[in-house]
């Protein structure tokens, strides 16, 4: 029996969708594989690897402010949200190339956080703020 990686869980839940969110939930996959991956890198501070686990825990957390189990693939919009809010303050903190190292996606990834990043925020409105409430990240706005 082959185990498969929360990624590929992902990238098959979400293959298939065709909708209104479709833009940025598609995204989903490769930004959770590259918030993922940036951990191993040993230039991440301790206070930017606690930002990253929390976002990474909000992926897999089920009942969260937009639960999947609920919404589908709409649900991912919330975890979208937070990943590119993270991934903004990494690229402020540490330096965009350090994302552009580990993105594996085809889109220019700068574009892709900031699409992401506002169109998520449009879609949420005041939820954005429970989003970073349920994880410990209510000032980071």
């Amino acid at each position: 029996m082959k185990f498969k990686g929360f990624y590929d869980v992902l990238r098959e839940n979400l293959d298939m969708y065709r909708g209104d969110y479709e833009l940025i939930v598609d995204y989903a996959p490769d930004i959770f594989k590259l918030l993922s991956d940036l951990l191993n890198d040993k230039r991440i501070n301790a206070r930017t690897r606690i930002m990253i686990c929390a976002t990474l825990g909000y992926f897999v957390a089920p009942y969260d402010i937009l639960p999947e189990e609920i919404y589908g693939p709409q649900g991912y919009i919330d975890d979208i949200y937070l990943s590119s809010l993270i991934l903004k303050k990494i690229a402020e903190e540490t330096g965009q190339e350090i994302l552009e190292e580990y993105w594996d996606g085809e889109e220019d990834l700068k574009k892709v956080i900031k699409e992401c990043q506002k169109r998520s925020k449009e879609i949420l409105g005041k939820d954005t703020e429970k989003i970073l409430s349920y994880v410990g990240l209510k000032n980071l706005k």
